[in-house]
């Protein structure tokens, strides 16, 4: 598309607002506020308390353990505690906010609620900010860090630096989070909980919708109407960018009428934006990008997997919607090498016998997530075997999606499972379900897997039983990038 087809192409298109108004640090009244963190050492808790420092509030708070978080914060100013105790929270505290780890019986948020404090979840003081924004929220099951990140970067490399949270650190920003003068804010809308609902957004995407977090929804069906109070609690001169061949956003996008206008992607031309003449060259993706038939250019993406052409799909989309050049952002496009623990590249190691051993880490611990990692790591690195080592997260996911989970491990060699990583669980559930089951339903699916405990066990196995030519990845939204680590050393040590 040249410079006359691209003007002519944005006259058509429009915009919502171009970079709108500048807000300022006083137009947001947060400066000498004084607001207590409850949980601050969390990723998404620790980024909005440094944007209210940006914004000049000041800051306490605990968390349970000290952590490299915790102490970022404290330079900034932050007043952190490490545990949880009454004695934490200041008189002069102006409102509290909590994590949604934090329960009912913590007692700083006890002593809180008896003095009258405003307390406000994690999600509630994301949406207050996000109000005084042009909103960007991107949704669903799937792939959420990744888009955030790779619009923002996009936003920020054609001169629009946003304001932004995510759940994962952005390697080439060194940051989760982002203080601009611009009016885009950019953030991760989380549907546990219907954390979501607390954000009205210009911008509402929603990128997949699958059953998850069934310790907290009823079934699928509660978790599509869920998506759909989110996407019609998009401001009414904004817009809803979805899936357009998801079945179950589908299903939101039915509800959304006339109320709100809503642009698809997808891998058909039956979706507003779509790709097509998608090639995989050397293990990464490239392809034609489309809107409403009329070619907008190639495209190239730096990471694996076709799932990402999705992903690249929506981030065009937001960005075209929120009035960048589409020339510009196909431009961009490869330029973004991805998130902390998004199958990142730990390191090659040459081994002293012919050939290398390489390592991953990656966050998936859902399902679909895993097949469409160990489908892109096959296709980027070609690997002689796959050991995948996952650290399950959940006993209630685990058991909910048990079967799901024994069929995603098909395209690893070696399948290593520790115990399951305790979180927001009951001790009911933990009774109902166990890392072995999980590893005896694998190999019932004709896979090979192993249960190994402790971490150190699966180190030492590892040690002694990757080759040459193999490629570890640990995988998982746990701890387990520690047996990453761990073996990391032990292969610079010894190669």
């Amino acid at each position: 598309m040249d410079q006359q087809d691209t003007q002519t192409y944005r006259g058509k298109l429009g915009t919502l607002g171009g970079h709108g108004p500048v807000v300022t640090q006083s137009s947001l009244s947060l400066a000498g506020k004084k607001f207590h963190f409850i949980g601050a050492g969390g990723i998404g808790m620790s980024g909005l308390a440094q944007l209210l420092i940006k914004h000049h509030a000041i800051i306490t708070g605990s968390d349970q353990m000290h952590s490299d978080v915790v102490t970022a914060l404290c330079r900034m100013g932050a007043d952190i505690k490490i545990g949880h105790d009454g004695e934490n929270l200041s008189p002069q505290t102006d409102a509290v906010v909590i994590s949604a780890a934090i329960t009912q019986d913590n007692p700083e948020l006890k002593l809180a609620r008896q003095r009258g404090y405003k307390v406000y979840k994690y999600a509630q003081m994301l949406g207050r900010l996000m109000d005084r924004y042009e909103g960007i929220a991107v949704s669903g099951t799937h792939g959420k860090s990744t888009a955030s990140a790779w619009l923002i970067h996009c936003l920020k490399q054609a001169a629009i630096d946003p304001n932004f949270i995510i759940g994962a650190q952005i390697n080439q920003l060194g940051s989760s989070f982002g203080v601009a003068d611009s009016s885009y804010f950019v953030a991760e809308a989380c549907e546990y909980d219907r954390s979501f609902l607390n954000l009205k957004p210009k911008i509402a995407c929603i990128l997949n919708i699958e059953q998850d977090h069934l310790d907290y929804y009823r079934d699928e069906d509660e978790i599509v109407e869920a998506f759909a109070q989110f996407a019609l609690g998009t401001r009414t001169d904004g817009i809803v960018v979805a899936n357009g061949r998801d079945t179950n956003v589908a299903k939101v996008i039915g509800r959304l009428g006339a109320e709100r206008r809503c642009e698809t992607f997808g891998l058909d031309q039956g979706c507003n934006f779509y790709a097509d003449n998608i090639a995989l060259n050397d293990g990464l993706y490239g392809f034609d990008v489309y809107h409403n038939g009329q070619l907008l250019g190639p495209a190239q993406i730096s990471l694996p997997g076709r799932h990402n052409v999705l992903n690249a799909l929506a981030v065009v989309a937001m960005a075209v919607n929120a009035g960048l050049d589409p020339a510009k952002v196909l431009e961009l496009l490869p330029a973004f090498t991805g998130i902390d623990r998004r199958l990142m590249l730990k390191g090659r190691f040459d081994r002293p016998t012919a050939g290398q051993i390489t390592v991953l880490d990656d966050y998936a611990h859902h399902p679909t997530e895993i097949r469409a990692s160990l489908e892109a790591i096959r296709q980027r690195y070609r690997p002689k075997r796959i050991w995948c080592v996952f650290q399950p997260h959940q006993y209630s996911r685990t058991r909910f999606l048990l079967d799901d989970f024994a069929e995603s491990f098909k395209l690893a060699d070696i399948t290593i499972v520790p115990e399951i990583y305790f979180v927001r669980d009951s001790q009911s559930a933990k009774e109902e379900v166990n890392a072995q089951m999980l590893v005896e339903k694998i190999r019932a699916s004709q896979t090979q897997a192993l249960f190994i405990s402790s971490f150190d066990e699966i180190c030492e196995y590892l040690k002694s039983n990757a080759a040459p030519g193999d490629l570890v990845v640990t995988m998982g939204a746990g701890d387990i990038w520690k047996v990453a680590d761990e073996y990391i050393s032990w292969l610079r040590r010894n190669c």
